[in-house]
């Protein structure tokens, strides 16, 4: 510790010799440090000195670092090449510089004709992009005009030559006709139209039996038939009425066959004629069942089975309005759906044959055994013992009160006149039917009159026999509204009549008044039906609508359309162009052919489509077949969607495989000038536009001093013969378009929710797209319609609206029918019914 603390502290001793070292090399260093002072400072200044001396002698020769002229300095020889070197150089870079500046000014002047060159160009690229337009317009006007001078199909070559085939072997029995072995199809060529020439009965004996009734009826829908022609060399079918005859004056089944082969046009065998035998009375006779008809089609309301032709022959409905409308006023409403009875009959049976009960047999033996020869018996005992059990209130009569009608044998006359019996049927829910007990008789006259008032009246038929071949059977759907029974199930009617359900009542009471009135009510419908019925058998088309001449009022343009702001925000969505070309008009009747040939029982039930649409109902007038793109109201949203791509892409997609095509606005108005003008506006800029067609309503003509909008299209102001709401369906002679948008002056629809109903009526041409729907139910408290715009849902026994539908529900609605709980309306939503 003592030594470490010595050391330390500089002791001396042992401790004292590194001290010294120390000392010694501290002079050392400073020594130095002065030695290299005295170097670096005073050897420059004396250096500089001596330089100094030498430069200041007199003898000039000997500077050796002194200033020198320029002259005596390029004298030296190593520097006259640098003195080129420099001249040289300097002549070059006033060379470089020169051109430098000449090349700036070339490169200016090259800039100035680069800019040129490229307004140049971008005027050559609109121009090229000009005449890329004009020649493609060109292209599509050269298309148009060629498609207008030349037909899309040529004309069909004929089936068979011109001149009837006298070798046409015959069938070996009358009764073995069909359309392909007794019908002469070169006659009727898809292209002929369905010319009918029809025979003057009276230039016939047989024309004098006639019944008046029926022979002026027939007469008069005749002459308004658009199928009739007086050319009979063209004509496709022959048609001669011969009866219902008058039993006094009626001519003998061979003198009245020898009538009909004299025909001037019967051609040895009568093919491609239709003999006509209307009934206005129920006890009508058959009369053509022992002539000869050769190859001719009958359409008659009696069918023995060994005399009907399915397919070739017609169960026409009875002739009971011959020259008068039947009274819609007295028709009764369709609701309540039940009614005081559940069924009624009354009928008595003259003529019967043996009856099963009078044999000695039980129910069981006859089903081990063979089948009874006559149900009517037992009808009568079951039917009686529904009455007698008082589970529901039926009324049954198997004997008449007065004297019964005429009929054939083993049917059931009717009892009573026509209104005691249509009375009666009011007040029934199902009306039953039951075939005359003879089954070779496969319809009669009584039948027909039964299903006739049954229907007229509201009251569901029950057919009792499976083998009843029913009016237009091959062509219109019976099951729908009528029910048809096996008599052995006679025991189980009383059942199945119980177990349907209000709704499925409802639905079958509809088509059956749809049915009524569109085959059955006037002598119009019967003839047209049975035209209709071969017409489709043969796959013609039907005969376009006719037009209806619009007549035009005058009226002034000139006020600029606005655009409106809410029409105008579309985003970016992609609506299509604005039609700045004159109006095209769509090709007419293209589908008529392959509609005609296509499967005619459709299931409209049950028809999937995204939208709602409405048909054709008893309410509702007949639409025209080149209106198929219907809507009108308040401007609600579609109701329905699909799949497809995003907004854009799927907004951008006009649909259908028509390259081009536009539809046209048929608006309705009544005397709301300012209401109308605030539509119009609306209209203008509506890509796909192809006119607007105002139909004036009112008897008042609008004012003199009205500017109408100038929207871009043509608008017509069309003025009607009165003031009607299904003025709006008619086929209007201005109307150019396949499609049309039926709306009211007051509807206020965008156009992006026009233009997507436009796409979804163009992938389903066939189906009618509708906006907003309107509801209707039976108000029970009221005994009245409940009718307004709310298509609401209401709890069973709610007679007052309820929530209102959103416009994005979904009620999965069907085309010409909802399912259980749903009424149609007449614009085509269906709605709830309580």
């Amino acid at each position: 510790m003592t030594g470490y603390t010595m050391l330390r502290n500089g002791g001396v001793g042992n401790g004292g010799q590194p001290w010294v070292l120390r000392w010694s090399s501290r002079i050392r260093l400073t020594w130095l440090s002065f030695t290299l002072f005295v170097i670096l400072v005073f050897f420059p200044l004396i250096a500089h000195y001596y330089l100094t001396t030498i430069d200041d002698a007199d003898d000039a020769g000997k500077r050796i670092f002194g200033p020198r002229t320029g002259n005596e300095l390029c004298e030296v020889k190593h520097v006259q090449d640098l003195c080129r070197i420099r001249e040289s150089v300097s002549e070059e870079l006033l060379q470089l510089e020169a051109k430098r500046q000449e090349l700036n000014s070339e490169i200016a002047k090259l800039n100035l004709k680069i800019e040129a060159c490229k307004k140049s160009i971008e005027n050559a690229k609109q121009d090229l992009l000009q005449l890329k337009n004009v020649i493609s317009q060109t292209e599509h006007s050269y298309k148009e005009l060629m498609a207008q001078n030349q037909p899309k199909l040529s004309l069909p070559i004929r089936l068979l030559p011109d001149k009837d085939d006298a070798t046409f072997p015959l069938p070996k029995s009358n009764r073995n006709c069909r359309l392909h072995n007794c019908f002469d199809y070169s006659r009727c060529p898809l292209t002929s139209g369905f010319p009918v020439y029809v025979y003057n009965s009276d230039d016939y004996p047989f024309g004098s039996s006639l019944d008046p009734l029926i022979k002026q009826a027939f007469e008069a829908t005749v002459r308004t038939n658009v199928y009739v022609t007086e050319n009979a060399n063209i004509a496709c079918v022959y048609i001669i009425l011969v009866g219902e005859m008058q039993e006094p004056v009626m001519p003998k089944p061979t003198e009245l066959e020898q009538q009909l082969h004299s025909l001037p046009y019967w051609r040895t065998d009568g093919h491609n004629h239709l003999i006509i035998n209307l009934s206005r009375k129920s006890e009508t006779q058959n009369f053509i069942y022992n002539i000869s008809t050769g190859r001719a089609m009958i359409a008659q309301s009696t069918f023995y089975d060994a005399q009907y032709r399915p397919g070739f022959d017609i169960v026409v409905s009875p002739l009971v309005h011959a020259m008068s409308e039947p009274n819609f006023l007295e028709i009764p409403p369709q609701v309540p759906v039940k009614r005081k009875y559940l069924f009624s009959f009354q009928g008595e049976k003259i003529e019967s044959l043996r009856s099963s009960l009078q044999e000695v047999r039980s129910f069981e033996e006859e089903i081990e055994g063979n089948a009874p020869a006559d149900y009517d018996d037992r009808i009568i005992t079951t039917l009686k013992a529904v009455q007698d059990s008082k589970l529901d209130f039926v009324l049954v009569e198997f004997t008449c009160k007065n004297q019964p009608k005429a009929s054939l044998p083993t049917e059931w006359a009717l009892c009573g006149e026509r209104d005691d019996r249509l009375e009666l049927l009011k007040l029934s829910t199902f009306a039953l039917i039951i075939t005359p007990g003879d089954t070779h008789l496969v319809i009669s006259a009584g039948c027909t009159m039964r299903l006739f008032e049954a229907l007229e009246v509201g009251a569901i038929p029950v057919v009792l026999g499976e083998q009843v071949q029913l009016p237009y059977n091959d062509v219109i759907r019976w099951n729908e509204a009528a029910l048809i029974i096996p008599k052995p199930r006679i025991t189980e009617v009383h059942f199945l009549l119980r177990s349907i359900s209000d709704n499925d009542l409802l639905a079958m009471r509809r088509q059956g008044r749809f049915l009524w009135e569109t085959y059955f009510s006037t002598s119009d419908n019967v003839f047209s039906t049975v035209l209709a019925v071969i017409r489709t058998r043969i796959q013609i088309p039907a005969a376009p609508i006719r037009e209806e001449p619009a007549v035009e009022i005058p009226h002034r343009s000139g006020k600029a359309a606005g655009t409106d702001p809410n029409m105008a925000d579309n985003g970016d969505l992609d609506l299509g162009p604005v039609e700045t070309e004159p109006p095209y008009a769509s090709p007419k009747y293209l589908r008529n052919f392959t509609l005609t040939a296509m499967d005619i029982y459709r299931n409209w039930n049950s028809a999937p489509g995204p939208f709602h649409l409405f048909p054709y109902t008893p309410f509702d007038p007949v639409l025209p077949s080149e209106a198929k793109f219907l809507g009108s109201g308040t401007g609600f949203r579609p109701i329905g969607g699909g799949a497809g791509g995003s907004g854009k892409e799927f907004q951008a997609a006009l649909g259908g495989n028509v390259p081009r095509e536009q539809f046209t606005v048929v608006m309705l108005t009544y005397e709301r000038e300012e209401v109308l003008m605030n539509s119009l506006e609306r209209l203008n800029g509506l890509p796909y536009l192809n006119k607007v067609v105002v139909v004036w309503n009112s008897p008042k003509l609008p004012s003199e001093d009205l500017l109408w909008p100038d929207i871009g299209v043509p608008i017509m102001v069309v003025r009607t013969e009165k003031n009607s709401l299904n003025n709006r369906f008619l086929p209007w002679d201005e109307i150019e378009t396949e499609a049309i948008l039926s709306i009211d002056d007051d509807a206020h629809l965008r156009h992006d929710e026009i233009m997507f109903g436009f796409r979804v009526w163009r992938e389903a041409r066939d189906r009618i797209v509708g906006f907003p729907g309107r509801y209707h139910a039976w108000d029970i408290p009221h005994q009245s319609w409940l009718y307004n715009s709310w298509c609401c849902l209401l709890p069973q026994g709610e007679t007052s609206p309820g929530l209102p539908l959103p416009a994005h529900s979904h009620l999965g609605l069907q085309l010409w029918g909802g399912g259980p709980g749903f009424l149609r309306t007449n614009v085509g939503a269906l709605c709830p019914f309580p």
